[in-house]
């Protein structure tokens, strides 16, 4: 009986595998639908457009976007989690729906962990910029006048668990000192009182710094990359001030539900590998002052995986309440 149960279950595994091979390759025969877990003209709606316009001519197939903002990315988050995993339903997100919101969320109604990541679409350098006015005018001042002044300084943020919230809650880790947190509802809102200097600093991403930076609204100190970025020669990465281990980026990526056969995951992860060497988009990410992404769907659910233990314990050392 047990050689019989173990037949039938080999069957069942290759009948599995064969319907998978075969689904992969008629795969995609109609329209596909990508979720955007933030409003139209947000950094992931920019990126997602600029991407699958590229998949969809190579895929030979239309691409569809809709975007559902809300709960960090939650809520498209979960409705692809519950989505038909057959690679038809897909979701772009920034990094929090895949990596912080499960620490800094009370519940959540699906497993990131279980998503099938396609790969990651693009990187963005993140700096430190404060108001115009801020005594410190290079980032050594600023590293001696915050060391001399903690608990005093405030800096925004775009919200709770958000990239510019955690990546100071790691400054104030990686160097003993105390900021005070200024959450807004958005990149928008906090920048505004940054130029008014109703706040005194950010982490924020290069793309909506420069502009304020090369306008004199505010002034970037330091970047938080291994290496200098070439479009800031001049200032110094956060190791250079001998802040070591702060490296801040902010990353967009393609998931498919859990359950989504790996030969159709494998062929988008290559078909996203494939328009990411498009010379236009290259081009474009450069003036978006953005990296292309590239890898394996290996490779990009380890780069998940250890971004998202790096800022899970951000978060559960710094105390960050659940939302």
């Amino acid at each position: 009986m047990s050689k019989f149960l173990a037949l039938i279950a080999a069957g069942t595994m290759l009948a599995a595998s064969q319907a998978a091979a075969q689904s992969a390759a008629d795969y995609p025969n109609k329209t596909i639908r990508i979720l955007v877990t933030v409003p139209a003209g947000g950094g992931v709606d920019t990126v997602t457009r600029l991407v699958t316009q590229r998949m969809a001519a190579k895929l030979g197939q239309t691409i569809v976007i809709e975007n559902r903002g809300g709960a960090g990315g939650s809520l498209a988050a979960e409705a692809i989690y519950k989505a038909e995993p057959d690679g038809y339903q897909l979701m772009a997100s920034q990094p929090s729906p895949i990596t912080t919101n499960v620490v800094l969320y009370k519940s959540l109604n699906y497993d990131p962990t279980k998503f099938q990541f396609v790969g990651i679409m693009s990187r963005a350098p993140n700096v430190l910029m404060v108001k115009n006015d801020f005594p410190a005018k290079t980032a050594q001042e600023f590293m001696t006048y915050i060391k001399a002044n903690s608990g005093k300084i405030n800096y925004a943020s775009q919200g709770p668990g958000t990239t510019s919230h955690l990546t100071a809650e790691l400054f104030q880790k990686l160097t003993g000192t105390k900021l005070v947190h200024v959450p807004y509802k958005g990149t928008g809102p906090a920048l505004n009182d940054l130029v008014a200097g109703h706040v005194d600093m950010i982490f924020m991403q290069l793309e909506s710094a420069i502009k304020l930076h090369e306008g004199k609204k505010a002034r970037i100190l330091a970047v938080t990359t291994e290496q200098r970025i070439p479009e800031l020669a001049d200032l110094p990465t956060m190791g250079e001030l001998g802040i070591k281990g702060l490296i801040s980026d902010t990353w967009n990526a393609i998931s498919a539900p859990p359950g989504t056969p790996a030969p159709i995951v494998n062929k988008l992860n290559a078909t996203l590998n494939e328009v990411l060497k498009e010379p236009e988009l290259v081009a474009r990410f450069k003036q978006l002052l953005l990296t292309p992404g590239s890898g394996n769907v290996a490779e990009a659910r380890a780069f998940i995986a250890e971004d998202t233990k790096r800022w899970s314990d951000v978060i559960q050392e710094a105390n960050i309440p659940k939302i």
